[in-house]
């Protein structure tokens, strides 16, 4: 019999991952993220409906997501599915699917604040130095070519 349990989401977060330890010394990070859906009703109407899913990550993947994710990052999550059961204070009983990821990707390009602050340029900041060089660049023709 055939059996799967397998994700893949696109979303962006909607708050910086919180990273924890494991008396094992294993790290843990969880985050949300918020996934768009959007489509047309009967009447033709465009709608947006946003789905907020819970991501853990453990070990590397883990700190990682601690590192380098930050609210409003778009990433890339590959994983399984886990359902968490527990009883709240008022004795209600909950239950909450999530994600369990085992990769993660960014999934837009680096901002421009990000890589700059690394020393980086920005690849606006970089079209932007070239235009202002002044110089035209040397063209090579066959004839300058030395075989």
């Amino acid at each position: 019999m055939l059996e799967l349990n397998k994700v893949l989401i696109i979303g962006n977060l909607t708050r910086d991952p919180e990273v924890r330890y494991l008396p094992s010394g294993t790290a843990v990070a969880e985050f949300d993220i918020g996934v768009n859906r959007r489509y047309k009703n009967r009447e033709g109407e465009p709608q947006k409906e946003t789905l907020f899913i819970r991501i853990q990550s453990f070990g590397r993947t883990a700190e990682f997501c601690g590192e380098y994710l930050k609210k409003g990052r778009r990433v890339y999550a590959e994983g399984r599915l886990r359902s968490e059961s527990w009883e709240a204070k008022d004795g209600t009983k909950r239950t909450r699917i999530s994600v369990v990821a085992e990769r993660i990707q960014f999934a837009d390009p680096k901002p421009a604040a990000a890589a700059e602050e690394e020393g980086q340029e920005s690849p606006a900041a970089n079209q932007e130095a070239q235009g202002e060089s002044g110089k035209e660049q040397e063209t090579t023709t066959d004839n300058d070519l030395p075989f």
